[in-house]
């Protein structure tokens, strides 16, 4: 017969109290596969690397992170003629900033 769940569960995993390993149930190689590229992906670039997409990122009216985020994704620099994109980016950042508690 299984457990009656507590009146505060929520149903998901664990939060805290989790003792396996941070791959889950799923495959350990995949897991560390996935790590490794992001870490390399994320990792810092020059600082002339850096200060060129910061100001293409201003000139566009993005973050930095918005715009490497871009480059990072589809592998391309944007430009002043993907302006519809640089507006979807814009509308997503609006999404995210909404305040639900105020």
């Amino acid at each position: 017969m299984a457990r009656r769940p507590k009146r505060t569960d929520n149903g998901g995993p664990p939060l805290d109290d989790y003792k396996g390993p941070p791959w889950g149930n799923g495959d350990a190689y995949v897991f560390l596969a996935w790590q490794a590229a992001r870490a390399k992906a994320w990792k810092a670039p020059s600082r002339e690397v850096m200060l060129m997409r910061l100001d293409k990122a201003e000139r566009l009216g993005l973050t930095y992170e918005e715009y490497t985020l871009e480059l990072l994704e589809r592998g391309r620099h944007l430009q002043e003629e993907d302006a519809e994109r640089i507006a979807e980016i814009r509308r997503a950042r609006k999404r995210r900033r909404v305040n639900h508690f105020g």
